[in-house]
């Protein structure tokens, strides 16, 4: 539902100009093809005073769609809060698929947990609590994840992107895809200097602006940016 035109959906992340044709689209073509454990997931996450951090159900059947195109086996998530997009991913796995999920608090995670095990997925799942740049230090030293990952999606701590990307390039695989989440940033990558921006907003906005233009410059990936959510941007490992 729109109230005075905005839209009132939890986790509402839309960048379309017209809220109505928003609510269209998850009405239509998002909702009604919803697996049900992810709608309770999103409706328990609607209560959580956080909720704006869940990934939107829109992009939850995106990245869906994706892993399935690209038949990832093996995949990595940075920043999981109660597991809606973590969901979307090993829904979408085959039954011997793998993911990575790493994430500061687990409490968080655990709201989810119930959800994913009821739905027979949680064998495809290794939790890791924790700040995840350690975690892919050590990967590297090991050696043997090299170019090991399929598919990573990143909804994390937007001032450690930069860091994350210079590890996870060498943990894809060639032809593997990165994907990060909020590359528009409440669309305040194009706001003026003196713009009213949330504090939040505000602050991150130079760590995403300064992803933005790396990536772009990033000549062992091609990319492709994407207004889903709060922005989406796949970068496909080329060498």
């Amino acid at each position: 539902m729109a109230t005075n035109g905005r839209h009132q959906e939890v986790g509402h992340k839309s960048l379309l100009q017209s809220d109505a044709l928003y609510q269209y689209i998850l009405e239509t073509s998002v909702y009604p093809r919803e697996p049900e454990p992810m709608k309770e997931l999103r409706e328990i996450t609607a209560k959580h005073p956080w909720n704006l951090m869940t990934t939107s159900a829109d992009e939850g059947q995106f990245l869906s769609m994706l892993i399935k195109l690209i038949n990832a086996k093996n995949t990595m998530e940075i920043g999981v809060f109660t597991g809606y997009s973590l969901l979307a991913t090993a829904m979408a796995l085959p039954d011997d698929g793998k993911i990575l999920a790493m994430d500061i608090n687990r409490e968080n995670y655990e709201i989810g947990l119930p959800v994913i095990e009821k739905a027979g997925l949680a064998h495809k799942i290794e939790f890791k609590e924790g700040p995840a740049l350690p975690v892919l230090d050590q990967m590297i030293e090991n050696g043997k994840y090299h170019g090991s990952y399929d598919f990573i999606f990143v909804d994390a701590d937007k001032d450690n992107y930069l860091n994350y990307h210079k590890r996870l390039i060498d943990l894809v695989k060639i032809g593997g895809l990165i994907g990060y989440d909020n590359t528009l940033w409440n669309g305040s990558v194009v706001a003026p200097p003196d713009a009213p921006l949330r504090k939040y907003v505000r602050y991150y906005r130079d760590f995403v602006l300064e992803l933005n233009k790396a990536l772009a410059a990033d000549s062992r990936i091609e990319i492709c940016q994407l207004p889903v959510g709060d922005g989406i941007t796949l970068c496909r490992r080329i060498s």
